[in-house]
């Protein structure tokens, strides 16, 4: 995409305005052709590591996408024109080392319109506070539902009220990921057929209520009145898994104001072929809880499944992350 100017065209003629990365994206592109068997046998020959060949590899990339939406992260005043880059799934559960990752990749890769991706867990919290204190960008990855959403929220907030008490600017941007399609991927072998492909829909809206509220919140009122900016809610995972449902379900279905959208490739040509977005979600998530309910009644317990994507999420993540390791390996 970047060699051949598709990621130029998208910007251009599809309106793109950002790009994310993650460890099965970079699996999916390192282990399945030979585009980097060049960079790595270069990298081998001053580096014998084989997860800092993988990030040298991937800053690169990453830099010269940030450069391709330089355009519109100036244009838009430091809102849009992020990149993502992802600290190792491996130290999901350890806050300190992935804090000390962060504040490396950022570093390293010298890109003011660059995220460092932090799963929302339990030690991700407070790693998130702590980058966002230091004036680290953040994309929360791996939340599932609106309380996970609430809690890298408080985490983003916590930070930046610690850089107002420090005399720091207030003004880091980050977003909040909430993975959608893997919610109905999860129940679509047991949902009843009145309920298929309404579960993640339901989530995202649910969760977008519970973001409008909080942004009108006291707290945020008055963070907003020291320069704070906004940590956007963005809807992540949303290429239709369901073969049944619309191929842009999760495009048309969650489109509201001062959101992200990620998708998959296929999903974003679709859209762009076919889609029609209207409406956007209602303030109060509209008849979001309503379906959430339906889905206890027929026996599925919300907060048990979010628990559990999100942890299947994180060794989802891990055993990508292990699979590209050994193929950068194989390769030395």
């Amino acid at each position: 995409m970047l060699d051949d100017g598709t990621l130029e065209k998208y910007i251009a003629e599809l309106s793109v305005t950002g790009l994310t990365s993650n460890p099965t994206i970079f699996e999916k592109a390192i282990g399945g052709g030979h585009d980097y068997d060049e960079q790595i046998a270069e990298l081998a020959a001053n580096e014998s590591d084989p997860e800092q060949i993988f990030f040298e590899l991937a800053i690169s990339d990453l830099q010269r996408a940030a450069d391709l939406f330089a355009g519109v992260h100036e244009r838009t005043a430091g809102v849009d024109g992020f990149v993502s880059l992802e600290v190792s799934p491996l130290l999901a559960d350890d806050t300190e080392a992935t804090i000390n990752q962060a504040r490396d990749l950022h570093g390293r890769a010298g890109r003011k319109n660059l995220f460092i991706k932090i799963p929302g867990t339990e030690a991700g919290l407070p790693a998130i506070e702590e980058a966002i204190f230091q004036g680290i960008p953040v994309n929360v990855t791996l939340l599932f539902s609106a309380p996970q959403y609430l809690a890298a929220a408080d985490a983003y907030l916590k930070g930046i009220e610690r850089r107002i008490e420090a005399g720091l600017d207030p003004a880091v941007q980050s977003v909040a990921s909430l993975f959608l399609s893997r919610w109905d991927a999860a129940v679509i072998d047991e949902v009843p057929d009145e309920l298929r492909a309404k579960l993640g829909l339901a989530v995202g809206q649910k969760a977008y209520a519970a973001y409008r509220e909080l942004m009108a919140s006291d707290r945020s009122q008055r963070l907003a009145n020291e320069g704070a900016r906004v940590q956007r809610l963005l809807m992540a995972s949303t290429g239709t898994k369901d073969p049944e449902a619309s191929d842009v379900l999760y495009i048309e279905g969650l489109a509201a104001p001062n959101t992200v959208n990620t998708m998959p490739e296929n999903t974003l040509l679709a859209l762009a072929d076919h889609g029609q977005v209207g409406g956007p979600i209602p303030i109060d998530g509209g008849d979001a809880q309503s379906v959430l309910d339906a889905y206890t009644e027929a026996g599925f317990n919300g907060k048990e499944l979010a628990a559990r994507l999100q942890s299947e999420g994180k060794e989802s993540f891990a055993k990508s992350w292990n699979s590209l390791i050994d193929t950068i390996k194989g390769q030395l």
